[in-house]
């Protein structure tokens, strides 16, 4: 348990440091000092001449797939931030409302995973290893799920069901918290880019937005318990979307890995498979239903599969 306290202690105190000699830079002291459209104009400009080194370097490197890969995995992870903004204005919400978000993400993650993962990776496996497609993806699931096991037993955390109550007084279990949810969605971003560098571009816009989908409670639930506990509203909504942004890390080591080595691709898809399968399992559901069963939950589960099954076969 002083492993765990002493983890969390560690990761607050870093980001404060961090931010503070940020603060005391004499660049950041120089922007502060320039008339506020100026100022936010420098910070665009910055911003837009760094995306264009990125995915111009990218785009020159890997080409078109990885690219659009790469930003998809982005508007995933932001998507964490967007579930952050109801902190903005409110400090807690219904655990009825929370239930149903959760189960309609896992519904909507199930079903990606589903027809966006497994299903083309048996696929493309009989392709490499005919009739053998199952088995290897199947072996790629197990190789996700212990991966997460292995991530969770070496980077404990609390669960979602430790934190998701907004009373939450607790700074160590939030930023356990916070821990848990950014070591999750490195696999959920690297399944987006798995998926699109199958080359398969609807399996992988499907995956794309079941992911976002899913990340919206999870912001949420990240910026609600910091605002209660005194945060600034939008230091909470900033470190909510910081969460979801290991998403395009993942995303571009999946991409780029199934694009220059192409016979592990349904080995990948079972491992990003599994990897959220675990998640759906281990975090989510049990959420759903902490306080006993939830009739909200399963029917937003159902739900969101079905949406979710309905807008793969749209695009497909």
């Amino acid at each position: 348990m002083t492993f765990i306290t002493d983890t969390a202690s560690h990761c607050q105190r870093y980001l404060q440091t961090q931010i503070v000699r940020l603060q005391a830079t004499a660049y950041y002291q120089q922007l502060l000092a320039m008339p506020p459209i100026k100022r936010w104009a420098t910070v665009a400009g910055l911003f837009l001449l760094s995306q264009i080194v990125v995915f111009g370097s990218l785009y020159l490197m890997f080409g078109r797939i990885v690219v659009i890969g790469f930003f998809a995995s982005i508007l995933a992870g932001l998507a964490t931030g967007v579930g952050a903004l109801p902190a903005l204005f409110f400090k807690n919400i219904s655990n009825n409302l929370f239930n149903t978000m959760l189960g309609a993400a896992a519904g909507v993650m199930l079903a990606a995973t589903a027809f966006s993962l497994l299903v083309p990776g048996m696929n493309y496996g009989n392709l490499i290893w005919p009739g053998n497609g199952i088995y290897v993806v199947s072996i790629g699931m197990l190789v996700g799920a212990l991966f997460l096991h292995y991530a969770d037993r070496q980077l404990p955390h609390v669960h979602f069901d430790s934190v998701s109550d907004t009373q939450v007084n607790s700074l160590q279990k939030i930023w356990l918290f916070i821990i848990a949810i950014t070591i999750h969605n490195f696999p959920e971003g690297m399944s987006v880019g798995v998926s699109f560098g199958s080359g398969e571009m609807n399996n992988g816009v499907v995956l794309a937005v079941a992911i976002a989908l899913q990340n919206i409670p999870e912001g949420l639930a990240v910026a609600l318990p910091l605002v209660g506990l005194g945060y600034n509203r939008w230091r909470a909504v900033g470190i909510a979307t910081l969460t979801g942004l290991v998403e395009p890390v993942g995303g571009l080591l999946g991409i780029t890995m199934v694009t220059i080595f192409e016979p592990i691709l349904p080995i990948a898809m079972g491992f990003a498979a599994g990897a959220m399968l675990f998640v759906i399992s281990e975090e989510i559901i049990p959420e759903t239903h902490a306080n006993g069963r939830s009739r909200y939950a399963t029917f937003a589960l159902m739900i969101g599969f079905i949406i979710m099954m309905l807008l793969d076969n749209a695009l497909g």
